[in-house]
This record gives C-alpha cells, sequence and structure tokens, in this order.
C-alpha cells in the first residue's frame, strides 16, 4: 500500500471518528433535555398532589377564623379574623377528655389487634395452617360495618361491655384484624423459614420459635402495623356513635359531629375543633412516617 492510500484511509477514519464524537456531542444535550423536562414534569406532580393534601387542612384553619356569617358568604380567607371559634370551642365540650378517650380505645384495641393477628399470620405463613383463613379474613373486611352493627351492639349489651372503653376498643381491635393480617404477612415472608427449621429441630415449640426467633425480627412491621391500626381506630364513628352513647365516653369523631345542630351547624366551632383532632394522629404520623410508609407499602 502507497503513502496515499495510508494517508487516504488515516483521513477517512479520522472523519469518521470525528463525525461520530459530533453525533455524540449533538445527542447529549437532548437527553439532559429530557431528562430536565421529566424532573420538572414530577416536581409539578408532587406539588399538584401537596397542595391538593393540603387544601382541606388550610381550609379548615381558615373557617376556623370566620364568623357563621363569614362562612355562609364562601370566601375562603376570612376577612375579619375572629378567635371566638376557638374560645368557645372548649367551652361547650370538653375536648381534652374525649381525645383521650380516643387515644385509650386506639391502644385498647391496638393491642386486641395484634395479639390475635400475629399468631394467625404466623401460622398461616411459617407452618401452613389454614390457607382459606387468609382470604377469609380478608373477604370479612370487603363488607360495610353498618352490617354487623345490630348484632355486636346486643352482643356487647348482654356481654355489659356497652359504653365502655374495653368494649369498644375489643371491637374495634376484631374489626382491624383483616387490615393487620394483610400488612403482617408481608413482614412475615420476609423471615427466612430456615430461622423456624432450625428452632424446631432444636426442639424449639412454636410458641417459642414465634417469640424468640420471629418477633425480634419483626419489630418495624409490628410497629407500623400498630400505628396504622391505631390511626383507622382514632378515626372511626359509626360503632363509637352506636356502641358508646354516655356523654363522658365519647370519642373525638362523635364529638365533633355534634357541633351540628338542628338546625343551625356551628362551621367554625367544628372546623376549630377538627383541628384539634387532628392535632394528636398528625403528631404521631410525622414522628414516625417512616414506619408508616414501610407498613403502607408491605402488602405485596
Amino acid at each position: 500500500m502507497t503513502t496515499a492510500h495510508v494517508s487516504t484511509a488515516h483521513a477517512g477514519t479520522g472523519s469518521a471518528t470525528t463525525h461520530k464524537s459530533t453525533t455524540k456531542d449533538r445527542a447529549r444535550p437532548a437527553v439532559h433535555s429530557r431528562e430536565g423536562l421529566r424532573k420538572t414534569a414530577l416536581r409539578l406532580a408532587l406539588a399538584a398532589v401537596l397542595v391538593f393534601c393540603l387544601l382541606p387542612i388550610a381550609f379548615l384553619v381558615a373557617t376556623s377564623f370566620k364568623s357563621r356569617d363569614e362562612v355562609l358568604s364562601g370566601h375562603f380567607l376570612p376577612l375579619a379574623p375572629t378567635l371566638a371559634n376557638w374560645s368557645s370551642v372548649f367551652e361547650i365540650a370538653p375536648l381534652h377528655w374525649h381525645l383521650f378517650n380516643s387515644l385509650a380505645v386506639a391502644i385498647v384495641s391496638v393491642a386486641v389487634t395484634l395479639v390475635v393477628a400475629v399468631p394467625a399470620t404466623y401460622a398461616v405463613v411459617k407452618l401452613r395452617r389454614g390457607p382459606a383463613l387468609a382470604g377469609a379474613l380478608l373477604s370479612s373486611y370487603v363488607a360495610p360495618p353498618v352490617v354487623a352493627l345490630l348484632p355486636l351492639f346486643f352482643m356487647m349489651r348482654h356481654a355489659g361491655l356497652n359504653n365502655s372503653i374495653l368494649g369498644l376498643g375489643l371491637v374495634d381491635g376484631l374489626m382491624n384484624v383483616p387490615v393487620a393480617f394483610w400488612l403482617l404477612r408481608s413482614f412475615f415472608k420476609q423471615v427466612p423459614v430456615a430461622l423456624d427449621e432450625a428452632a424446631w429441630l432444636d426442639g424449639v415449640g412454636y410458641w417459642r420459635t414465634l417469640w424468640r426467633v420471629n418477633l425480634p425480627l419483626l419489630w418495624p412491621g409490628l410497629v407500623s402495623t400498630g400505628l396504622i391500626c391505631l390511626i383507622l381506630t382514632y378515626n372511626e364513628f359509626l360503632l363509637a356513635s352506636v356502641l358508646n352513647s354516655r356523654p363522658d365516653i365519647r370519642t373525638i369523631t362523635v364529638a365533633i359531629s355534634l357541633f351540628q345542630g338542628e338546625r343551625v351547624v356551628n362551621f367554625g366551632q367544628m372546623a376549630a375543633a377538627s383541628l384539634v383532632g387532628i392535632a394528636p394522629v398528625y403528631l404521631v404520623a410525622l414522628a414516625f412516617q417512616k414506619h408508616l410508609i414501610s407498613g403502607l407499602g408491605a402488602g405485596r
């Protein structure tokens, strides 16, 4: 091959390399622009979801500082803010006592739920006992609670548990067992079966295997499941309004509903009472948000 042919080949290779690098340089801005548009769209979507979630809270805050006439006028922000709703809401109802009742019922309910759901989930997932139990538990949650309201009322009355925190906590706890089972099932599946089999070969019984092998590894799941069931019980209204009729045992949800009179609805006072009732749940969710997120994403 002559020198002219070699130089021509080198020139062709160099031009091809230059063409490829130019094409890559042109493609990089396009890729960066698409990534920038994707990030911008994601941020806009997150901002829209945030506004959608915070708008009801902002409306409650604004309504709590409005007079009755301003509420009926339809303005979002109060034109003449007033603290009358906040001062009168604590005079009308002992909200602090209703908050205590709600928290007490929620704690009893979570204890009942975990005591029933943890062994049941262990038996189904690890021991392969009662495969139809999973479907039966989840199907029972499909029916609306009002279907079981009348039988529950008479059962609780015959048991002497009507108008008591223990009775309402017991009913709410049993109602939340399907939710707890659904959440705990994925956490139990994350614990290797080999650990249980090793314990069984050493002569450890089922209960001790559950207590000493599984539960120490399931604390995050137990915490998240307990928090979710606590929030569900705290927000429950139907059973609390029927099974507890005594004023001193009313929960916060029932107390808030009583601000609606026969002819006039005290929207400002109801908004203030609602904010007071939201505060404990909000603080709990803020303090344990990592466990709540893991629990809500665990139903696989």
